[in-house]
């Protein structure tokens, strides 16, 4: 079994709706693979996939591959994701099955305040975010291939990121706003993690006032360079 970085945040009919669409991405991923599977939830909100059959293997792999793994086990020095939490003066926490803390100083992410770094960058609750595991003398800190993406975000040509939505609400709500030439695509983050790219000359700002009102999400904007 593979438990998969991301979360399923939200219940009711939402929820169906976004496991149908996980299932349709797992499908996408390993459909044409001799193997049948099985998606549940945990009960921490980690989507879950069963895999049995003669290409298990190398599903699971492609799963791990696109989604990132929780798991169970640590290793001091390795690569690992887990989802933003929460923040406070102190640093970043991250859900990895267990609470992964990672110190202010060990962010990397340039001056300010956590709260700061998290407007700076558009960081929303939920999101996949990689990190190195430390234990004892060495604190956990975020992956170098972390921040870089991070940081390609500001020199780019701006982003809305959005939580609790599937890519096909994000999609649908853009063009009800009547923004769809104005964004060059919705890049997916987590399963209701989303990414909204500004073509550019598009105001961040200005695209998340007129998305807001038609989405019950957190909202962050990137502004690019």
């Amino acid at each position: 079994m593979v438990v998969l970085a991301t979360k399923v945040t939200v219940h009711g009919e939402s929820r169906e709706q976004a496991l149908d669409g996980l299932r349709s991405l797992v499908e996408n991923a390993i459909g044409e693979l001799d193997v049948e599977y099985d998606v549940g939830v945990r009960h921490d909100d980690f989507p879950t996939v069963s895999v049995d059959g003669e290409d298990a293997t190398v599903a699971r792999n492609a799963l791990r591959e696109e989604w990132g793994e929780i798991t169970d086990e640590f290793t001091e020095g390795e690569s690992y994701v887990g989802t933003l939490q929460s923040w406070d003066d102190e640093g970043f926490v991250l859900d990895a099955g267990r609470e992964i803390r990672i110190p202010a100083g060990e962010l990397g992410l340039g001056q300010g305040r956590p709260a700061q770094l998290v407007e700076r960058f558009g960081l929303v609750q939920h999101l996949p975010m990689r990190f190195v595991y430390g234990d004892g003398d060495e604190p956990s800190r975020l992956a170098d291939a972390e921040r870089d993406r991070l940081y390609d975000w500001t020199r780019g040509t701006g982003r809305v990121n959005v939580n609790n939505a599937t890519r096909g609400e994000v999609r649908a709500t853009v063009n009800r706003a009547g923004h769809a030439n104005d964004i060059v695509t919705v890049e997916r983050l987590g399963l209701l993690e989303q990414s909204v790219v500004c073509r550019e000359g598009t105001d961040p700002p200005g695209l998340l006032s007129a998305i807001g009102p038609y989405l019950t999400s957190e909202l962050r904007c990137v502004i690019g360079s």
